[in-house]
C-alpha cells in the first residue's frame, strides 16, 4: 500500500516512526506541507517526495491511503477531497472541530466508499483489547460504576503557540485535545452513557480561550454512575486513569498497565505503565499505540472490514464532549 502523509507538523513524528516500522506493509510515497523549510526537515525515507500541492498526492493513482495529520478544522475539506479520489483516510484525533462537521467528514468516506480511521491509538494498546474481549465476553458481570481521570499538566507557553486551545483551530481544550483519549477509551468498553451532568472552566493557571479543568457525573440506563475529572493545570502531570466497577469484579486501566480483581481469584495484569505525554513534553510517549492503529487500519482495508478505530465510532467521543460542555454552559443535565 502506497501512503501519504497530509501534514508534517508535531503529530507526524509518531506516524512517520511508525510507517517506518511497516514498510514491509506500507511505502510512504508523499508527504504533503504548508512550508517546504519544514519539510525538508522531516527527514524523508528514499524514494518518499514532498510537496506543497494537494493535487500531486490526488492525482497519483498509485497511492491508497493517506494520514491526515493537519490541524482538526482542515480534516473536513481535505478528507472529502481524498475520499472523491478514491483514496482511504486516517485522521488525527479528533475528526473534526465540531459534531457536524464529523458526522459529514465521516459520511463523506462512506458515500466514497473508502475506510476512515481515527487516530485515537488507546484502544490498540494490549491492556485494553483485553479489558474489551473481557467486558464483551460477560465475564464481569454487568457495569455498576467508572472513573476516567487525566490529570495532565501544559506550561503557558503550550497555549501561546497560534491556535492553541481555541475553538477556531482546535475545537476546544483539554476535553478535546487531551481526555478525548482517555473518553474514547471508556466509551469503547462499556458504551456510552445517556445523561451528562457536566462543568467547564478555565483556571487561573492558564490564559486560554477554551476550558483547561473539566468534570462531570455520567449516568448509564442501567443505573451505573461514573464521574470524569479532566484538567491540563495539574503539574507537572500524571497517569491518566481508567477505573471500572462491575458486578463480578473491578478492572483499572493506568498508564495502559491493566489491573482486573475478582474475588476468589488471583489479580490478572496486563502490559507496564507508559509514559503519554502528561506533562510539558507532550510528545513524550512511545509510538506502539499509533503503529498498531496504522497495522490494523491497513489491514482493514485488505480485509474490507471497519477499522478498530472506524470513523464513525469515533462520533460517540465528540457527543459526550459537546455535552459535556452544553451542559456547562447552561447548567442542566444533557441526555446524550
Amino acid at each position: 500500500m502506497r501512503i501519504a502523509v497530509i501534514g508534517a507538523g508535531v503529530a507526524a513524528p509518531p506516524h512517520l516512526r511508525s510507517l517506518h516500522d511497516l514498510r514491509d506493509r506500507a511505502e510512504l510515497a508523499w508527504v504533503w506541507g504548508r512550508d517546504l523549510q519544514r519539510l525538508a526537515q522531516a527527514g524523508l525515507p528514499a524514494g518518499a517526495r514532498a510537496t506543497t500541492r494537494l493535487e500531486d498526492v490526488l492525482e497519483d493513482a498509485s497511492v491508497g491511503a493517506a494520514l491526515v495529520l493537519t490541524p482538526p478544522h482542515t480534516h473536513l475539506e481535505i478528507a472529502e477531497r481524498l475520499a472523491a479520489a478514491g483514496k482511504h483516510v486516517l485522521v488525527e484525533k479528533p475528526v473534526e472541530l465540531t459534531l457536524a462537521r464529523a458526522e459529514a467528514l465521516v459520511a463523506a468516506c462512506a458515500r466514497h466508499g473508502v475506510r476512515l480511521a481515527v487516530m485515537l491509538q488507546h484502544r490498540a494498546s494490549p491492556a485494553a483489547l483485553q479489558l474489551a474481549e473481557l467486558v464483551r465476553g460477560g465475564s464481569l458481570g454487568s457495569l455498576t460504576g467508572a472513573s476516567a481521570t487525566v490529570r495532565w499538566w501544559r506550561p503557558q507557553s503550550y497555549y501561546d503557540q497560534p491556535g492553541r486551545g481555541t475553538l477556531a483551530r482546535d475545537g476546544g481544550g483539554v476535553l478535546m485535545t487531551q481526555a478525548i483519549h482517555t473518553l474514547d477509551l471508556l466509551l469503547h468498553l462499556v458504551g456510552a452513557p445517556q445523561r451528562v451532568l457536566g462543568l467547564a472552566a478555565t483556571s487561573p493557571v492558564h490564559r486560554m480561550e477554551t476550558e483547561d479543568q473539566a468534570a462531570a457525573l455520567l449516568h448509564w440506563d442501567n443505573g451505573a454512575i461514573g464521574v470524569l475529572d479532566a484538567t491540563t493545570a495539574a503539574y507537572p502531570g500524571y497517569a491518566e486513569r481508567i477505573a471500572l466497577n462491575f458486578t463480578q469484579g473491578t478492572a483499572t486501566l493506568e498508564a495502559g498497565a491493566l489491573v482486573v480483581e475478582r474475588p476468589g481469584q488471583d489479580p490478572l495484569r496486563v502490559g507496564q505503565p507508559q509514559a503519554s505525554g502528561s506533562g510539558a513534553n507532550l510528545m513524550g510517549f512511545d509510538h506502539a499505540g499509533h503503529r498498531a492503529v496504522i497495522a490494523d487500519f491497513l489491514a482493514a482495508i485488505a480485509e474490507q472490514r471497519a477499522p478498530l478505530t472506524d470513523g464513525a465510532s469515533a462520533l460517540a467521543v465528540q457527543r459526550l464532549i459537546e455535552a459535556v460542555l452544553r451542559s456547562s454552559a447552561e447548567g442542566v443535565a444533557v441526555r446524550l
